[in-house]
């Protein structure tokens, strides 16, 4: 399991849109840890330290440790609200951390070796169905990431679920079928002759100048005959 990072966290007297606000103005976000049967606690965190965990890869599927008043409470982040134009982080909801409770979450995928794909390698286009995988665990089993390997896939090759190596305790939400988490598509091929055949057939002009100059140099040839 990876290492759990700590976050200290103040405790907080009130609920209320209006003790919420004044803890924003102080760069506080508003959270709360909650489940197993116990009374919900309701703290601040520090903004930037949020938004420094937020910003890191799977914090929906990591354990934290909150540090309050010196106790420290393993919970697991289960509900961030942000801001619908800043996308600030407005309050945070953290669930108890439990050894025997199941919880569903989505475990991101990642992909590799897309180099030592042939059908990559010859223009194909990796067509990725599903970025994260939805499972059923306890906290303590819950993967970091589910890792793909493409090497040797060729055009026409799907990826399914049965490819997946899922730890012990870890099930598919999806049971009843073998579904598809990505393709190695063919590659698209852009059809230019219609294009080709309309530039050929505009009229640029060009004929018309010369046609032009012609008749110029035609004109001034008869005038000074002319005045000869």
């Amino acid at each position: 399991m990876a290492e759990i990072q700590t976050i200290l966290a103040s405790s907080r007297v009130r609920a209320g849109k209006g003790n919420a606000r004044a803890a924003r103005r102080e760069g506080r976000v508003p959270a709360v840890i909650y489940g197993n049967n116990e009374n919900p606690i309701l703290i601040t965190l520090d903004k930037i330290q949020l938004e420094r965990e937020l910003s890191k890869n799977g914090f929906f599927i990591r354990l934290i440790d909150v540090e309050v008043e010196g106790k420290k409470h393993r919970v697991l982040p289960r509900d961030t609200q942000f801001h619908p134009v800043t996308d600030q982080p407005l309050h945070v909801d953290f669930l108890r951390y439990s050894a025997d409770r199941k919880l569903t979450v989505e475990v991101p995928v990642q992909f590799l070796n897309e180099n030592d794909s042939p059908g990559l390698k010859t223009g194909g286009v990796l067509n990725v169905v599903r970025h994260a995988i939805e499972v059923t665990c306890i906290a303590d089993s819950i993967p970091e990431m589910f890792e793909v390997d493409l090497t040797g896939l060729e055009v026409g090759d799907s990826i399914h679920a049965s490819t997946l190596s899922l730890s012990e305790g870890v099930e598919l939400t999806i049971s009843d079928r073998d579904f598809t988490i990505a393709t190695i598509a063919a590659p698209t091929i852009l059809t230019v002759e219609e294009d080709v055949a309309e530039t050929d057939g505009e009229d640029t002009g060009e004929d018309s100048i010369d046609q032009e100059n012609e008749d110029t140099e035609t004109g001034d040839d008869d005038k000074t005959k002319g005045d000869d």
